[in-house]
């Protein structure tokens, strides 16, 4: 509303003044709440438990739980089914598979990136998942730790067949024969296009028979794409799009 003045002229009412002062002054309180919320409060963090039905989280600049899931789970399952179709178990007395023995010797990480404390993480999984098929059984990891530092070895220096035959002697030594190594090994390839690069896990799994020296291997691998600004993957990766 308005009122007039002595000389007739129109003059804003304080209540018209009043009232967008009050819608302004809710609107800044607002923007700043969202602000609050979005970015958090300066030294303090928050955290959550994720259901095991809840995707992983995808990491920004480097491979995480969305990449070394899926790489073992998957290598793991063709290198056991590979390796029961090449040389079955034999059936024991009580008609179940005599489980064959295999030394988990190590996690070797030639990618681009550090593994942090993925290393052990991945040799956990790798390890506990062997553990559970019927035809298999893997030895303890210090046991595994202690005769290399024994032998004084590296676990790439049990390829040549003298030191295989001296650490596998070692083991049997204290009563844990073994039938296989294992070597696991986890590389990376990384393709640029401009602030977007493409970056290709595979991880390797060779399981080496220690009586003949024969050898099962088996991979998986999982593509991942890192961009600067989300545009950069709907640019480069647009299904819309055929690449030649």
């Amino acid at each position: 509303m308005e009122r007039r003045s002595m000389v007739g002229e129109a003059v804003p009412s304080q209540s018209g003044a009043s009232t967008a002062d009050r819608l302004l002054l809710a609107g800044a309180v607002l923007v700043c709440l969202g602000m609050v919320a979005g970015i958090g409060c300066r030294g303090y963090s928050y955290g959550h438990l994720i259901p095991n039905n809840q995707k992983d989280m995808v990491g920004s600049h480097s491979a995480g739980a969305e990449v070394f899931n899926p790489l073992i789970d998957e290598s793991v399952v063709r290198l056991l089914d590979a390796q029961d179709q090449r040389n079955p178990p034999m059936p024991g007395l009580d008609g179940a598979p005599v489980q064959r023995t295999v030394c988990f010797v190590g996690v070797e990480n030639k990618s681009a990136e550090d593994l942090g404390d993925f290393k052990d993480q991945i040799y956990e999984q790798i390890d506990t998942q062997i553990t559970r098929s019927p035809s298999f059984r893997v030895l303890n990891r210090r046991v595994v730790d202690a005769a290399l530092k024994e032998t004084r070895m590296r676990p790439e220096d049990l390829f040549i067949k003298a030191n295989m035959r001296l650490f596998t002697a070692i083991l049997e030594r204290d009563g844990q024969p073994v039938d296989y190594l294992l070597f696991a090994k986890l590389t990376s390839g990384s393709t640029e296009r401009n602030s977007s690069t493409q970056r290709d896990y595979l991880l390797t799994l060779e399981l080496v028979d220690t009586e003949n020296g024969d050898q099962t291997k088996e991979q998986a691998s999982v593509r991942k794409g890192y961009h600067n600004t989300y545009i950069g993957k709907a640019w480069n990766y647009n299904p819309l799009k055929a690449w030649k």
